[in-house]
């Protein structure tokens, strides 16, 4: 039964899909991106409830079912889930819509009649099989289930050829006769491809690959909202698109990439060997927290570099105390900020913001770069790609024209690190011999408090 005219559905459309814009950009500020999530949910929620009301649903037990499920497995995953692994959770979330997408698209194709629309289903069933491997490929990277180092073999490119040709003629062969088995070969093939697009891709570019196949998502749920002539679809799967679109060429700016270099990845000529993977025979000068403390004593301006490693450890609610109580001794400190420490955009931001970091004391990587060389003392910890000068000096490295943080150039740098294994990328950090460089081995946590102990007892 229908209990809600179309005019009062369209209403509601629109204020929804005001509110995905007003989240959007609140999610743009940490101060907002509470309340952005509240009025993302309240929109989608409201888009749900009105298309429910406005036809006559079949099948209400198992529709109301699968929302049960749903529900509680996202219950479950964000209370469970560590803020370490929210880029899994987006990935694998990622993944799971654009899947979606390709599921519905598939089931639209008995009910569609000119070419448009199943010209309109290909590119969603395409799209939405390269996503949902693709994100579930860098959820497996991310996790270490899947080597972070770029996977090739021989034959790649041509596979990826014969696939790519493969799957315009099947959405060609699609479009002119409406045959469904085109559509699985369409989709196959697509699986095919995001597994084959993201193992290439080294561990330094895998945040930027989750946005751009967040963007393709988007792309497809767009697609999807014509297959369905839902416009509330249309216009969340744009924005979506649009903002990963957006995000993907921002970051592969900061990090000194190029988009198609990173989508072709399998096309590169070379990929970095593995042999600055392995950790080094020499010797690297280290002290204790004692010995940190009586540097800190001396410093005036001092940066704090926050990495994975951190978000893991979970000290990132020392750190902050740290810095409070340097600051109250009249210490110039603030928290350089990688674009993509942490693996992922903001990620660093929401976890210092967390443990109440004043927002004026996160200073991005343009800005905080200047101050290195009046810097007295840098505070690296857990991180490694984001500050390894081979990004600028080693032409062969995965990392290789990544912008870094300039933490050489300060006069004194310290690293909290649980050892002296590789980053994500795989390789060996040079800065680690260099003369002014001190390592502290162990948790950092444990680390950050015996260094606050042995701080307060030289008031």
């Amino acid at each position: 039964m229908k209990l809600l005219p179309p005019e009062v559905v369209t209403v509601c459309y629109i204020i929804a899909a005001v509110l995905f814009i007003l989240a959007l950009k609140g999610l743009s500020n940490p101060r907002t991106a509470r309340r952005a999530n509240l009025l993302g949910a309240a929109g989608a929620a409201l888009a749900i409830l009105a298309f429910g009301l406005s036809v006559e649903l079949r099948n209400l037990g198992w529709i109301l079912g699968a929302i049960a499920v749903g529900s509680v497995i996202a219950v479950i995953a964000a209370r469970r889930v560590q803020m370490t692994q929210m880029p899994q959770l987006v990935a694998a979330f990622n993944g799971v819509g654009g899947g979606a997408a390709a599921l519905v698209a598939l089931v639209e194709i008995a009910h569609s009649e000119s070419p448009w629309t199943l010209g309109v289903v290909a590119v969603t069933v395409l799209i939405g099989g390269v996503s949902l491997t693709g994100s579930f490929v860098t959820f497996g990277k991310l996790q270490g289930i899947v080597t972070t180092r770029a996977v090739t073999f021989p034959g790649l490119r041509v596979l990826m050829v014969v696939l790519v040709l493969a799957a315009i003629a099947a959405a060609v062969a699609l479009v002119a006769t409406g045959d469904v088995v085109f559509a699985y070969l369409l989709l196959a093939a697509g699986l095919i491809l995001g597994v084959l697009l993201v193992l290439p891709i080294g561990g330094a570019d895998v945040p930027i690959v989750i946005s751009l196949l967040n963007a393709f998502t988007g792309l497809a749920v767009a697609a999807s909202g014509l297959v369905l002539s839902n416009v509330l679809l249309l216009i969340a799967g744009t924005l979506v698109g649009a903002s990963g679109t957006i995000l993907t060429m921002a970051m592969a700016k900061a990090m000194g990439r190029t988009v198609t270099g990173i989508v072709f990845g399998a096309f590169r000529a070379h990929v970095a060997g593995s042999a600055a993977a392995s950790a080094s025979d020499r010797a690297v000068r280290t002290m204790g927290a004692d010995d940190v403390a009586i540097l800190l004593d001396y410093a005036q301006r001092v940066v704090i570099v926050p990495g994975y490693g951190l978000a893991v450890a979970g000290a990132h609610h020392a750190a902050a105390e740290l810095a409070e109580l340097l600051r109250d001794r009249g210490v110039d400190v603030v928290f350089g900020i990688h674009p993509v420490a942490g693996r992922m955009p903001g990620h660093m931001n929401v976890l210092l913001a967390e443990a109440n970091v004043p927002y004026d004391a996160l200073v991005e990587m343009d800005e905080v770069n200047p101050r290195f060389k009046t810097t007295d003392l840098v505070l690296v910890i857990g991180a490694n790609d984001v500050v390894n000068p081979a990004a600028k000096t080693s032409p062969g490295s995965p990392i290789y024209g990544m912008p870094i943080l300039n933490v050489a150039e300060a006069q004194q740098v310290i690293f909290l690190k649980r050892s002296l294994n590789p980053g994500f990328a795989g390789i060996e950090n040079e800065l680690f011999f260099d003369p002014k460089v001190s390592i502290v081995l162990g948790d950092a946590k444990q680390t950050l408090t015996k260094v606050l102990a042995a701080v307060k007892t030289t008031a």
